[in-house]
């Protein structure tokens, strides 16, 4: 369960924003997203190769 406090005198969207940057870092969306649908792992170890790639060719171009 996420908590967060409010402080005296913050304003309610700091506060909803503060508590959707702490959702997001827990990945809960992303394996519920994840779940739905099965995946078989070569599958998944292929899509983990594919996006290393991607990153690597990304970084060759902006050096």
């Amino acid at each position: 369960m996420i908590i967060i406090n409010v402080k005296d005198g913050e304003s309610l969207d700091k506060a909803l924003k503060r508590f959707k940057k702490k959702f997001e870092k827990t990945g809960v969306l992303r394996e519920l997203r994840s779940r739905q649908a099965y995946e078989k792992k070569s599958v998944t170890r292929r899509n983990v190769v594919k996006h290393a790639i991607y990153k690597q060719g990304m970084n060759i171009e902006t050096v």
